[in-house]
Protein backbone atom coordinates (compact mmCIF):
# COMPACT_ATOMS: atom_id res chain seq x y z
CA UNK A 1 0.00 0.00 0.00
CA UNK A 2 2.74 2.26 0.60
CA UNK A 3 4.26 1.98 -2.65
CA UNK A 4 1.39 2.99 -4.25
CA UNK A 5 0.71 5.62 -2.40
CA UNK A 6 4.74 6.85 -3.24
CA UNK A 7 3.78 5.79 -6.91
CA UNK A 8 1.43 7.87 -7.08
CA UNK A 9 2.67 11.42 -5.00
CA UNK A 10 5.64 10.55 -7.92
CA UNK A 11 3.07 10.85 -10.36
CA UNK A 12 1.27 13.93 -9.37
CA UNK A 13 4.89 15.89 -8.59
CA UNK A 14 5.92 14.82 -12.56
CA UNK A 15 3.07 16.41 -14.01
CA UNK A 16 3.86 19.64 -12.61
CA UNK A 17 6.29 20.95 -15.21
CA UNK A 18 6.13 24.89 -14.38
CA UNK A 19 8.89 27.23 -12.91
CA UNK A 20 8.34 29.08 -9.47
CA UNK A 21 10.70 32.22 -9.09
CA UNK A 22 10.53 33.41 -5.42
CA UNK A 23 12.90 36.08 -4.22
CA UNK A 24 14.92 35.35 -0.59
CA UNK A 25 17.33 36.74 1.61
CA UNK A 26 20.00 38.63 0.94
CA UNK A 27 19.42 39.52 -2.63
CA UNK A 28 18.28 36.26 -4.91
CA UNK A 29 15.14 35.55 -6.58
CA UNK A 30 15.39 31.35 -5.93
CA UNK A 31 14.77 28.93 -9.73
CA UNK A 32 12.56 26.09 -8.69
CA UNK A 33 11.47 23.42 -10.92
CA UNK A 34 8.09 22.05 -9.99
CA UNK A 35 8.82 18.54 -11.25
CA UNK A 36 12.54 17.99 -9.08
CA UNK A 37 10.41 20.10 -6.71
CA UNK A 38 14.18 21.86 -5.80
CA UNK A 39 16.57 25.02 -6.70
CA UNK A 40 17.90 24.49 -10.04
CA UNK A 41 19.07 28.22 -10.22
CA UNK A 42 18.81 31.54 -8.81
CA UNK A 43 19.29 34.98 -10.17
CA UNK A 44 21.62 37.50 -8.44
CA UNK A 45 19.86 40.88 -8.26
CA UNK A 46 22.19 44.20 -8.48
CA UNK A 47 20.20 46.72 -6.05
CA UNK A 48 19.45 44.66 -2.74
CA UNK A 49 16.66 42.22 -1.35
CA UNK A 50 13.70 41.74 -3.57
CA UNK A 51 10.73 43.23 -1.27
CA UNK A 52 8.17 42.14 -4.29
CA UNK A 53 7.61 40.88 -7.83
CA UNK A 54 5.28 40.96 -10.98
CA UNK A 55 5.08 39.35 -14.15
CA UNK A 56 4.11 40.99 -17.44
CA UNK A 57 0.82 39.33 -19.59
CA UNK A 58 3.25 37.30 -21.45
CA UNK A 59 4.91 35.37 -18.95
CA UNK A 60 8.33 36.80 -20.37
CA UNK A 61 9.50 39.36 -17.81
CA UNK A 62 9.64 39.38 -14.57
CA UNK A 63 9.71 42.58 -12.64
CA UNK A 64 11.21 43.33 -9.32
CA UNK A 65 11.30 45.99 -6.84
CA UNK A 66 14.00 46.45 -4.44
CA UNK A 67 13.93 47.37 -0.48
CA UNK A 68 16.78 49.43 0.49
CA UNK A 69 16.95 52.18 -2.19
CA UNK A 70 13.83 51.81 -4.23
CA UNK A 71 15.65 49.79 -6.85
CA UNK A 72 13.87 48.15 -9.98
CA UNK A 73 15.39 45.25 -12.11
CA UNK A 74 13.76 43.75 -15.19
CA UNK A 75 14.29 39.68 -15.52
CA UNK A 76 14.04 37.98 -18.64
CA UNK A 77 12.10 34.75 -18.13
CA UNK A 78 14.05 32.66 -20.62
CA UNK A 79 17.49 33.40 -19.63
CA UNK A 80 17.06 33.99 -16.22
CA UNK A 81 19.18 37.15 -16.33
CA UNK A 82 18.82 40.73 -14.99
CA UNK A 83 18.41 42.94 -18.32
CA UNK A 84 18.02 46.24 -16.13
CA UNK A 85 18.63 47.74 -13.13
CA UNK A 86 18.50 50.93 -11.26
CA UNK A 87 17.94 53.10 -8.63
CA UNK A 88 14.75 55.09 -8.16
CA UNK A 89 16.29 57.17 -4.34
CA UNK A 90 18.85 60.05 -5.15
CA UNK A 91 21.18 61.42 -2.74
CA UNK A 92 18.87 62.28 0.19
CA UNK A 93 16.06 61.66 -1.59
CA UNK A 94 13.90 58.47 -1.32
CA UNK A 95 11.36 57.65 -3.85
CA UNK A 96 8.80 55.38 -1.39
CA UNK A 97 6.07 53.76 -3.83
CA UNK A 98 3.74 51.39 -2.92
CA UNK A 99 1.12 50.52 -5.58
CA UNK A 100 3.03 49.93 -8.87
CA UNK A 101 2.49 47.56 -12.58
CA UNK A 102 4.09 47.48 -15.55
CA UNK A 103 2.22 48.60 -18.48
CA UNK A 104 0.81 46.56 -21.52
CA UNK A 105 3.98 47.27 -23.77
CA UNK A 106 6.84 46.76 -21.05
CA UNK A 107 8.42 50.59 -21.65
CA UNK A 108 7.04 52.47 -18.54
CA UNK A 109 6.17 51.46 -14.92
CA UNK A 110 2.98 53.23 -13.64
CA UNK A 111 3.53 53.72 -9.64
CA UNK A 112 1.83 55.60 -6.52
CA UNK A 113 4.78 57.57 -4.78
CA UNK A 114 5.67 59.50 -1.87
CA UNK A 115 8.77 61.55 -1.82
CA UNK A 116 11.02 61.76 1.74
CA UNK A 117 13.52 64.12 1.83
CA UNK A 118 16.33 64.23 4.56
CA UNK A 119 16.88 67.79 5.39
CA UNK A 120 19.72 69.72 7.40
CA UNK A 121 17.10 69.31 10.69
CA UNK A 122 14.43 66.96 9.21
CA UNK A 123 12.58 64.56 6.93
CA UNK A 124 10.44 66.69 4.53
CA UNK A 125 7.67 64.35 3.35
CA UNK A 126 6.26 65.31 0.36
CA UNK A 127 2.52 64.74 -1.21
CA UNK A 128 1.58 61.68 -2.94
CA UNK A 129 1.45 61.25 -6.71
CA UNK A 130 1.37 59.46 -9.73
CA UNK A 131 4.79 58.59 -11.47
CA UNK A 132 5.86 57.30 -14.67
CA UNK A 133 9.27 55.58 -15.05
CA UNK A 134 10.96 54.98 -18.32
CA UNK A 135 12.45 51.73 -18.34
CA UNK A 136 15.08 52.92 -20.98
CA UNK A 137 16.08 56.14 -18.98
CA UNK A 138 15.69 54.38 -15.98
CA UNK A 139 14.33 57.13 -14.11
CA UNK A 140 11.10 58.64 -13.18
CA UNK A 141 9.76 61.00 -16.29
CA UNK A 142 6.70 62.39 -15.05
CA UNK A 143 4.72 63.08 -11.71
CA UNK A 144 1.26 63.35 -11.92
CA UNK A 145 -0.92 65.30 -9.10
CA UNK A 146 -3.95 63.16 -7.60
CA UNK A 147 -6.80 63.86 -8.90
CA UNK A 148 -9.49 65.71 -6.54
CA UNK A 149 -7.63 65.95 -3.77
CA UNK A 150 -7.35 61.97 -3.45
CA UNK A 151 -3.76 61.98 -1.02
CA UNK A 152 -5.27 63.76 1.78
CA UNK A 153 -8.26 61.06 1.43
CA UNK A 154 -6.52 58.15 1.10
CA UNK A 155 -3.71 58.39 3.98
CA UNK A 156 -0.89 58.94 1.58
CA UNK A 157 -2.05 56.25 -1.18
CA UNK A 158 -0.96 53.39 0.76
CA UNK A 159 -2.94 49.67 0.22
CA UNK A 160 -4.34 48.99 -3.13
CA UNK A 161 -2.86 47.58 -6.48
CA UNK A 162 -2.80 49.01 -9.78
CA UNK A 163 -4.25 47.24 -13.30
CA UNK A 164 -4.23 48.13 -16.73
CA UNK A 165 -7.03 47.57 -18.87
CA UNK A 166 -5.71 45.25 -22.09
CA UNK A 167 -5.52 48.10 -23.96
CA UNK A 168 -2.92 49.95 -21.96
CA UNK A 169 -5.60 53.09 -21.82
CA UNK A 170 -6.79 53.09 -18.90
CA UNK A 171 -5.26 52.29 -15.60
CA UNK A 172 -7.34 51.10 -12.24
CA UNK A 173 -6.30 51.72 -8.84
CA UNK A 174 -7.89 49.05 -6.88
CA UNK A 175 -9.25 49.30 -3.14
CA UNK A 176 -12.61 50.30 -1.44
CA UNK A 177 -13.42 52.34 -4.34
CA UNK A 178 -12.04 51.54 -7.56
CA UNK A 179 -10.80 53.99 -9.24
CA UNK A 180 -10.21 54.34 -13.17
CA UNK A 181 -7.97 56.50 -14.95
CA UNK A 182 -7.21 57.85 -18.52
CA UNK A 183 -3.60 57.10 -18.86
CA UNK A 184 -3.06 59.81 -21.41
CA UNK A 185 -3.63 62.48 -18.94
CA UNK A 186 -4.68 61.03 -15.72
CA UNK A 187 -7.85 62.26 -15.41
CA UNK A 188 -10.80 59.94 -13.98
CA UNK A 189 -13.54 58.56 -16.13
CA UNK A 190 -15.08 56.65 -13.85
CA UNK A 191 -15.28 55.30 -10.28
CA UNK A 192 -17.03 51.82 -8.41
CA UNK A 193 -18.01 51.90 -5.15
CA UNK A 194 -17.80 48.76 -3.54
CA UNK A 195 -19.16 49.82 -0.37
CA UNK A 196 -22.30 50.36 -1.91
CA UNK A 197 -22.49 47.74 -4.59
CA UNK A 198 -25.76 47.43 -7.01
CA UNK A 199 -26.29 44.16 -6.40
CA UNK A 200 -29.00 43.62 -3.43
CA UNK A 201 -28.78 42.25 0.35
CA UNK A 202 -25.09 43.01 -0.45
CA UNK A 203 -22.96 46.31 1.36
CA UNK A 204 -19.53 47.24 2.38
CA UNK A 205 -17.66 44.93 -0.40
CA UNK A 206 -13.86 44.13 0.54
CA UNK A 207 -11.95 42.57 -2.66
CA UNK A 208 -8.87 40.15 -1.30
CA UNK A 209 -5.53 41.48 -2.10
CA UNK A 210 -5.01 38.50 -4.52
CA UNK A 211 -6.65 39.32 -7.68
CA UNK A 212 -5.65 36.66 -10.82
CA UNK A 213 -6.05 36.60 -14.11
CA UNK A 214 -7.05 33.21 -14.76
CA UNK A 215 -5.36 33.28 -18.15
CA UNK A 216 -8.46 35.04 -19.32
CA UNK A 217 -6.84 38.56 -20.48
CA UNK A 218 -8.38 41.72 -18.88
CA UNK A 219 -10.97 39.29 -16.30
CA UNK A 220 -9.64 39.80 -12.35
CA UNK A 221 -10.67 36.85 -10.19
CA UNK A 222 -10.66 37.76 -6.28
CA UNK A 223 -12.19 36.44 -3.40
CA UNK A 224 -14.69 39.01 -1.58
CA UNK A 225 -15.95 39.99 2.01
CA UNK A 226 -19.45 41.40 2.23
CA UNK A 227 -22.29 41.89 4.70
CA UNK A 228 -25.66 42.17 4.83
CA UNK A 229 -27.49 45.23 5.17
CA UNK A 230 -30.02 43.79 7.97
CA UNK A 231 -28.15 41.79 10.44
CA UNK A 232 -24.38 42.69 9.11
CA UNK A 233 -23.41 38.82 9.26
CA UNK A 234 -20.08 38.96 6.82
CA UNK A 235 -20.33 36.25 3.74
CA UNK A 236 -17.33 35.48 1.14
CA UNK A 237 -18.05 34.74 -2.20
CA UNK A 238 -15.72 34.93 -5.85
CA UNK A 239 -15.49 38.14 -7.64
CA UNK A 240 -15.15 38.46 -11.13
CA UNK A 241 -14.22 41.91 -12.95
CA UNK A 242 -13.82 42.63 -16.72
CA UNK A 243 -11.32 45.40 -17.34
CA UNK A 244 -12.69 45.78 -20.16
CA UNK A 245 -16.35 46.19 -19.60
CA UNK A 246 -15.68 47.47 -16.27
CA UNK A 247 -18.07 45.30 -15.07
CA UNK A 248 -18.75 42.76 -11.38
CA UNK A 249 -20.14 39.36 -11.03
CA UNK A 250 -20.76 38.36 -7.49
CA UNK A 251 -21.07 34.74 -6.53
CA UNK A 252 -21.80 34.51 -2.59
CA UNK A 253 -20.87 31.07 -1.18
CA UNK A 254 -21.22 30.94 2.65
CA UNK A 255 -20.16 32.37 6.33
CA UNK A 256 -16.35 34.50 6.26
CA UNK A 257 -13.88 32.71 8.30
CA UNK A 258 -11.90 35.83 10.19
CA UNK A 259 -9.23 35.65 7.77
CA UNK A 260 -9.19 34.45 3.95
CA UNK A 261 -6.16 34.49 2.08
CA UNK A 262 -5.83 34.05 -1.89
CA UNK A 263 -7.84 32.22 -4.20
CA UNK A 264 -6.73 29.86 -6.49
CA UNK A 265 -8.05 27.91 -9.37
CA UNK A 266 -7.30 24.89 -11.49
CA UNK A 267 -6.43 25.66 -15.57
CA UNK A 268 -9.40 24.05 -16.11
CA UNK A 269 -11.34 26.57 -13.46
CA UNK A 270 -13.39 24.05 -12.40
CA UNK A 271 -11.93 23.91 -8.47
CA UNK A 272 -11.04 26.83 -5.97
CA UNK A 273 -8.76 26.19 -2.98
CA UNK A 274 -8.16 29.34 -0.41
CA UNK A 275 -6.76 29.13 3.17
CA UNK A 276 -8.95 30.74 6.32
CA UNK A 277 -7.61 31.21 9.67
CA UNK A 278 -9.60 31.54 12.81
CA UNK A 279 -8.04 32.47 16.11
CA UNK A 280 -5.03 34.05 17.17
CA UNK A 281 -1.83 32.46 18.82
CA UNK A 282 -1.83 29.40 20.73
CA UNK A 283 -5.89 28.95 19.35
CA UNK A 284 -5.07 29.63 15.68
CA UNK A 285 -6.39 27.41 13.44
CA UNK A 286 -6.02 27.49 9.63
CA UNK A 287 -7.59 25.34 7.04
CA UNK A 288 -7.58 24.65 3.45
CA UNK A 289 -11.08 24.75 1.90
CA UNK A 290 -11.38 23.66 -1.48
CA UNK A 291 -14.40 25.16 -3.54
CA UNK A 292 -16.39 23.88 -6.45
CA UNK A 293 -16.21 26.59 -9.02
CA UNK A 294 -19.62 25.94 -11.13
CA UNK A 295 -21.40 25.57 -7.87
CA UNK A 296 -19.86 28.12 -5.25
CA UNK A 297 -19.55 25.46 -3.02
CA UNK A 298 -17.47 23.99 -0.55
CA UNK A 299 -16.88 20.65 -0.91
CA UNK A 300 -13.73 19.92 0.97
CA UNK A 301 -11.77 21.40 4.26
CA UNK A 302 -8.69 20.15 6.11
CA UNK A 303 -6.95 21.77 8.97
CA UNK A 304 -3.32 22.35 8.87
CA UNK A 305 -0.58 23.42 10.90
CA UNK A 306 -0.19 27.19 9.76
CA UNK A 307 2.85 28.96 10.29
CA UNK A 308 3.27 32.54 12.03
CA UNK A 309 3.14 34.24 8.44
CA UNK A 310 2.24 32.13 5.36
CA UNK A 311 1.27 32.90 2.19
CA UNK A 312 -0.75 30.85 -0.11
CA UNK A 313 -0.27 29.32 -4.03
CA UNK A 314 -0.74 26.56 -6.53
CA UNK A 315 1.17 25.02 -8.56
CA UNK A 316 1.09 25.61 -12.57
CA UNK A 317 -1.01 22.92 -13.18
CA UNK A 318 -2.92 22.69 -10.26
CA UNK A 319 -1.59 19.50 -8.88
CA UNK A 320 0.69 20.77 -5.88
CA UNK A 321 -0.65 23.88 -3.24
CA UNK A 322 2.23 25.81 -1.94
CA UNK A 323 2.12 27.07 1.98
CA UNK A 324 5.73 29.56 2.00
CA UNK A 325 6.86 32.39 3.31
CA UNK A 326 8.77 33.24 6.92
CA UNK A 327 10.55 30.56 6.63
CA UNK A 328 13.27 28.66 4.33
CA UNK A 329 11.28 25.89 2.56
CA UNK A 330 7.83 26.02 0.69
CA UNK A 331 5.43 23.36 1.78
CA UNK A 332 3.95 21.03 -0.71
CA UNK A 333 0.24 20.40 -0.03
CA UNK A 334 -1.62 17.05 -2.14
CA UNK A 335 -4.92 19.45 -3.57
CA UNK A 336 -6.99 16.08 -3.45
CA UNK A 337 -6.27 14.82 0.38
CA UNK A 338 -4.94 18.51 1.47
CA UNK A 339 -2.56 16.61 3.42
CA UNK A 340 1.30 17.85 3.21
CA UNK A 341 3.38 15.57 0.61
CA UNK A 342 6.44 17.13 0.83
CA UNK A 343 8.72 20.19 1.22
CA UNK A 344 11.18 21.94 -0.90
CA UNK A 345 14.25 23.63 0.69
CA UNK A 346 15.04 26.86 -0.67
CA UNK A 347 18.12 27.59 1.95
CA UNK A 348 17.43 31.02 2.15
CA UNK A 349 14.51 32.95 3.83
CA UNK A 350 11.90 34.17 1.87
CA UNK A 351 11.20 37.93 1.00
CA UNK A 352 8.89 37.98 -1.48
CA UNK A 353 5.47 36.10 -3.00
CA UNK A 354 6.24 33.22 -5.70
CA UNK A 355 5.59 34.18 -9.21
CA UNK A 356 4.79 30.74 -11.58
CA UNK A 357 5.42 30.23 -14.74
CA UNK A 358 3.65 27.67 -16.48
CA UNK A 359 5.48 25.00 -19.17
CA UNK A 360 5.28 26.13 -22.56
Amino acid sequence: MKQLFAIAALASTAAAQGTLFVGTWPHQIQVVDEAKQKVVDHIELQTGTSHSMQISDDHKTIYASTIEKNGIEVIDVATRKVTNAFLLDEGGKKMRFSAWAPDPTGKSLYMIVRPIEKKIDRFEVGKTQFAIVDLAQKKIVKFVDMPGGEDAATGGGRGGSLRFSPDGKYLYRMGATITIYDTSDFKVVDTIELSKPQFPGMQNVNLGQQLDSLQEPGVLVSLFNSSDPVVHKNIFGIARFDLAKRTFHFTPIGPAAASMQGLQITPDHKTGYTVTTNGTGGNKRSEFWAIDIPTGRVIRTQEFDGRARYTFGMSSTGKDLYIYGAGYDIEVYDPATLKLRSTIDLNADQTTGMIVIPAK
